[in-house]
């Protein structure tokens, strides 16, 4: 903020939405923040990639689902390449993947779209400087996923959900692995119980979810 006898440049901030009613919203208000501006509107990925290369913004406000252009986690990995542009996540999402995703992109911040007005400005002001922003559900989950540790599968396991990730059925997975169906039925009730589920769209799910797939 701009305090006695200082100038203080405002935050710079490109809006990255596919929704231009969102957008709008933002813009609004965010203009009546006198100590932020709004640089740039991009409505996909590409676009924000390439608008945050020729503005060079403090911030990028990036969503996460973005069309069927590249997703919020691609143009975060492009943009805060670099390191001279931050990127703070604001997205209705919270599941541990899209977390886990957009941090290890190099996200700053991670916040929803359900944080007040007040939270979301003090998170672009503490982006701006490099700092961390978590929404308070998102912290929990990223705290609650450090305290938990994997699950250790051994490599036959591995091999079984990666099969099972591409939609195999027992019998094809049998053939790809040169085992009988029988020991993938097996194999399939450790990798269940491991991984706290009870479907193969389940098994898939969290593994994608805790990182176990190649």
């Amino acid at each position: 903020m701009t305090g006695q006898g200082q100038q203080t440049s405002p935050v710079r901030i490109l809006l990255c939405d596919d929704h231009v009613v969102v957008r709008a919203g933002l813009l609004a208000l965010l203009g009546s923040e006198p100590d932020i501006e709004v640089v740039g509107e991009a409505g996909s990925g590409e676009e924000a990639v390439v608008l945050a290369a020729r503005l060079t913004p403090d911030v990028v406000l990036m969503d996460l689902q973005l069309g069927e252009d590249i997703d919020g986690v691609e143009a975060t990995r492009r943009i805060a390449a670099d390191g001279t542009v931050h990127v703070l996540v604001l997205t209705t999402y919270d599941t541990d993947a899209d977390i886990t995703r957009a941090i290890e992109a190099g996200a700053t911040g991670y916040l929803l779209k359900a944080e007040r007005p007040e939270e979301l400005f003090a998170a672009i002001r503490s982006a701006a400087q490099g700092r961390t922003t978590l929404s308070a559900p998102v912290a929990s989950r990223v705290m609650a996923r450090m305290r938990s540790p994997r699950p250790t599968l051994t490599d036959r396991e591995r091999d079984i959900l990666a099969q099972l990730s591409q939609g195999l059925g027992n019998r094809d997975i049998a053939r790809a692995l040169f085992i009988s169906e029988a020991t993938v039925k097996t194999h399939l009730g450790r990798i269940y119980d491991k991984l706290g589920v009870d479907t193969r769209a389940g098994a898939v799910s969290v593994a994608k979810e805790q990182r176990l797939l190649p």
